[in-house]
């Protein structure tokens, strides 16, 4: 392993120094999306379909942190239900820049219940907007979806 990954579930990934946007200057939610659909790609392309979604939450950490992205993998969710916060487990498997969440999926197909689950994520989070990114695809932009909140 090297400096960036751990193998702890609630682990927090820093900055690589390797940062082609290291002027400092805040990314939109569009821009923080295509440098990630960029990874996917990537990613896709040497892996191919068909391994666990652990895999592919692992190799995409890899290369956000690889292209200077700030990215929280498995960051927890509360839920505030009347004014309490609740630890109810949610987990969103990958923040980038605390603006775009990404939910890896290795499913034969998406379904409604992935759209819900990354819009709930999205309102609970209040970030505008979330990739789900299913891998197990001939072609993984046939698996992507853009779900927007507020955006």
């Amino acid at each position: 392993m090297n400096e960036h990954t751990t193998t702890k579930q609630n682990a927090e990934f820093k900055r690589s120094d390797s940062n082609a946007f290291a002027t400092g200057a805040a990314k939109t939610e569009n821009e923080i999306a295509t440098l990630i659909l960029d990874c996917a790609l990537e990613l896709h392309r040497k892996l191919g379909p068909g391994l666990l979604e652990s895999a592919y939450e692992a190799s995409l950490m890899h290369l956000l942190l690889k292209k200077g992205l700030y990215a929280e993998h498995q960051k927890a969710l509360p839920l505030v239900y009347e004014e309490v916060k609740l630890d109810a487990g949610y987990r969103v498997d990958i923040l980038v820049e605390k603006k775009v969440i990404v939910e890896v999926k290795s499913v034969e197909a998406l379904n409604e219940v992935h759209l819900a689950q990354v819009m709930t994520y999205l309102k609970l989070s209040k970030c505008k907007l979330g990739l789900l990114i299913n891998f197990n695809s001939v072609k993984v932009m046939d698996g992507v979806r853009r779900v927007v909140n507020k955006l």
